[in-house]
């Protein structure tokens, strides 16, 4: 029986359902360009933590490859958790969510480590205050060897793609506090914490894969 209904709208777009499973199309063309670019950064067993996991397809797919790993998703927005909790159990690896709003203090308070910290197309869409409390979060969260990953639209200056300049402007239109983000910025906010870029990745899209280890000491 086809138990689909009409779907709900989060993060700027229309996503399908079926009963508690959200589909969204923006993960359904990228996750596996996501997965074939992190797959290779997370070692046999890996412990990972996603930030803004939405409908949770990202790790479904990296799991589906990788049963070897510890996937656990997260979402401050209950709707995005149960889609979350309905995948979890179906794929090897994949574990039930965590309600974790990483512009809150002490939002990595009681968390084990991780060996990697997973973000895809979050900081664009939410106030600054994430993309810092993600930063500061991985200084606390992550073992020594781990790693951030991070993936979304990126202004470069000159080399920003139109799309991307475009998209800006409509974020901003709905939000003040939401805007497509500078590399710079980014990368100067995680050094701040400890983390240099170890690899940037053009993705489909206009899209950017940034990669963050610890700074050496």
């Amino acid at each position: 029986m086809d138990k689909q209904s009409p779907g709900k709208m989060i993060a700027m777009e229309m996503r399908g359902a079926d009963e508690e499973k959200l589909f969204s199309p923006s993960a359904a063309r990228n996750a596996a360009a996501i997965t074939n670019v992190l797959g290779p950064v997370l070692k046999p067993a890996a412990c990972v933590l996603e930030i803004g996991s939405g409908t949770g397809e990202h790790g479904e797919a990296v799991c589906g490859l990788r049963p070897d790993i510890q996937w656990v998703p997260s979402d401050p927005d209950e709707v995005s958790r149960r889609s979350q909790a309905a995948r979890a159990g179906e794929i090897e690896g994949l574990q039930a969510p965590l309600d974790l709003d990483v512009s809150v203090p002490g939002w990595t308070h009681g968390l084990p480590k991780h060996d990697v910290l997973v973000c895809c197309n979050v900081i664009h869409i939410s106030p600054w205050a994430v993309a810092e409390g993600l930063a500061r979060g991985a200084a606390d969260i992550l073992e020594q060897e781990g790693r951030v990953f991070l993936y979304g639209p990126f202004l470069e200056g000159a080399k920003t793609a139109p799309s991307n300049l475009e998209f800006d402007a409509s974020l901003k239109s709905r939000h003040p506090d939401w805007g497509v983000r500078a590399l710079e910025d980014v990368i100067s906010l995680f050094a701040r914490n400890g983390f240099q870029l170890e690899n940037r990745i053009d993705m489909p899209a206009n899209n950017l894969a940034l990669i963050f280890s610890r700074t050496a000491t």
